[in-house]
């Protein structure tokens, strides 16, 4: 079985922000039905406010991860959805992959792995365009709402992208 975590990352009380968790949540409610397509998949699904060296951690002692989190570019029209390897990832951008408390997930996972920590081998990022992230609000601006089903899917597919190389 293939260790697989999905991670919403994100604060649901920060609007767009919280974006990370409502896709995970959306996929924890979705997953009992498509189980049967992933049969050497273990997946479980976390919902985290962190990143950093405390990110890296939770993905110990996995195969693959998959993070799904706001970002700002401002490349593309807010609730656009990209699917990147976490090495496509600028660090300028990277939402609740970098911190200024903390250090970048790049070099968490680095010294993760210079301290022998079993790490995956396999990061991917879903990560949607947002607009308000910094006020108090749960809900999400409409154009990021309405990627929650484009999100999902992109989860999706990274899960059979997985299963199929099993």
């Amino acid at each position: 079985m293939l260790r697989t975590r999905i991670i919403g990352l994100g604060n649901p009380i920060l609007g767009d922000d919280g974006i990370g968790w409502r896709v995970a949540e959306q996929i924890e409610k979705e997953l009992e039905a498509k189980r049967r397509s992933f049969p050497h998949l273990r997946i479980d699904i976390q919902k985290f406010s962190l990143g950093g060296l405390s990110l890296m951690e939770q993905m110990i002692d996995t195969d693959a991860v998959i993070l799904i989190d706001a970002i700002q570019t401002g490349h593309k029209p807010v609730g656009s959805v990209y699917k990147l390897d976490l090495d496509k990832l600028p660090n300028y951008s990277a939402g609740h992959t970098t911190s200024t408390h903390d250090t970048s997930l790049q070099n968490a996972l680095q010294a993760g792995k210079l301290l022998g920590a079993q790490l995956p081998e396999i990061i991917w990022v879903v990560a949607i365009e947002a607009e308000k992230v910094y006020e108090f609000s749960e809900n999400l601006s409409p154009a990021v709402e309405q990627a929650i089903p484009v999100a999902c899917q992109a989860v999706w597919d990274y899960l059979t992208e997985l299963e199929e190389k099993r």
